[in-house]
């Protein structure tokens, strides 16, 4: 009996549907990290507008970080709706990039909390680097070991590639700008939806 028939093996399946457990769970823990504060039931409505006024900056660092592990989520099926089979070695690739995507939550408490703060930025924006450049890596190897399918055209493997790779490039600049203008870093973000697009253009297949 050959060797492989004893190597343990974790069904993809069971793999991706544990991570979509991770996912909503670092949704949901990004979302109790909004300090809703112990209103008085006789304000006026001035005075309550003001006070949901001064929640904006917590409501959004949330949208931003909704939109960011929104990003992930996506990019991770795109890169596991192509792996044909589980191997060991992702399987653990992939618990360390969960455990990043729960960092993630954690970090967006700092930003919504100090959210005039460089630092507290720093730490998301290096978070989201680790966690992008992580996801760039499972590509990189799941198409090293042989583990994507056969029929994938290569052009769509380097399409793929370059779009992953343009989060960890675009936060990496985010920490560069925070220096210069905290502000400016907030919504740099933004311009991966226009380099997506270009990108998804010129390596249609």
């Amino acid at each position: 009996m050959s060797t492989k028939a004893f190597t343990p093996r974790i069904r993809l399946e069971h793999v991706i549907s544990f991570s979509d457990a991770v996912f909503a769970f670092a949704i949901t823990l990004m979302a109790l990290t909004i300090d809703i504060p112990d209103l008085s039931s006789n304000l006026t409505e001035p005075q309550l507008i003001e006070e949901l006024f001064d929640m904006s900056s917590q409501v959004e660092g949330y949208i931003l970080s909704f939109f960011i592990i929104a990003m992930f989520w996506i990019s991770y099926h795109q890169v596991f709706n192509h792996i044909k089979d589980s191997y060991l070695s992702m399987v653990y690739l992939n618990l360390f990039f969960l455990l990043l995507i729960t960092l993630l939550s954690i970090s967006t408490s700092l930003v919504i909390t100090f959210d005039s703060y460089r630092v507290s930025f720093l730490i998301y924006y290096g978070v989201v680097v680790a966690t992008s450049a992580l996801l760039v890596v499972i590509w990189w190897y799941a198409i090293r070991i042989n583990a994507v399918g056969e029929n994938l055209h290569p052009l769509f493997k380097k399409g793929l590639f370059v779009q992953l790779l343009v989060l960890p490039l675009v936060f990496l600049l985010s920490i560069v700008v925070s220096f210069i203008n905290l502000d400016v870093s907030r919504y740099l973000w933004l311009i991966i939806i226009p380099f997506s697009v270009y990108i998804r253009q010129k390596f249609k297949h």
